[in-house]
């Protein structure tokens, strides 16, 4: 009993350094789903040269470990800003770094996603389109992209959890987090009370990918709901 009670104290501790978890996670997926988008196009397109340059983005960075991109990022944008721009840009917030290592991260495995979802779809839906009277954007939107969408939204959710773990490694640069509020909670207590604090982030962390399981979960049965609507 009293080892709840202690972790729940340290869950009161832990959530106000919820906001630069999710600020930091949320930034990443949106500005990673935007990048994985082009490089999924890239991959899919016609010319050569952007297929290869975008598979060797992609396997670079899916063989790379995210603590060594957080330092890559870390270290090395200074010295090409500095080199390539006489810009210095060592006083910027540290969170934005890890936004944009994150960023590059999540990129590469959402590419696969969308490449792979998208070639899913049966070619001839998109001939079935054009023989109807839609014009390409048209059967894209309306019949290739919401298919793709259910197809690729579970390995989407995967990919933000393991983000979010990802994004715990924030701390490693001196971002103050919930993973570093952790680390200053045992430390302020001479080591002790460790067991107790990292339980309740791992709380944290668990209720957080239980949301989103929760979350695909629904968007796909209102999908699923919505199909058999409009089929009736």
């Amino acid at each position: 009993m009293e080892n709840i009670k202690l972790i729940i104290n340290f869950l009161g501790q832990l959530l106000p350094a919820i906001n630069i978890t999710l600020i930091v996670s949320v930034s990443s997926i949106i500005l990673g789903s935007l990048l994985g988008l082009l490089l999924a196009a890239a991959r899919l397109s016609e010319s050569v040269v952007l297929r290869v340059l975008a598979s060797v983005y992609v396997s670079v960075i899916r063989a790379t470990p995210a603590i060594i991109m957080i330092f890559v990022v870390y270290y090395g944008m200074p010295m090409l800003f500095n080199d390539w721009f006489h810009t210095n840009i060592d006083g910027w917030n540290r969170m934005y770094f890890v936004i944009i290592a994150l960023t590059v991260l999540f990129s590469a495995p959402v590419s696969e996603i969308m490449r792979s979802a998208y070639e899913s779809i049966a070619k001839g839906q998109m001939e079935a389109g054009l023989m109807v009277g839609m014009t390409p954007f048209q059967t894209l939107y309306r019949i290739i992209l919401p298919q793709a969408f259910v197809v690729a939204l579970p390995n989407f959710a995967n990919s933000v959890i393991n983000l979010l773990k990802e994004g715990a490694l924030t701390f490693t640069i001196g971002v103050v987090d919930m993973v570093a509020k952790a680390q200053m909670i045992v430390a302020n207590n001479s080591g002790g009370y460790a067991w107790q604090t990292y339980c309740a982030l791992a709380l944290i962390y668990w209720v957080i990918s239980l949301a989103i399981d929760k979350g695909v979960s629904q968007v796909e049965k209102s999908y699923q709901a919505k199909r058999k609507t409009i089929a009736v």
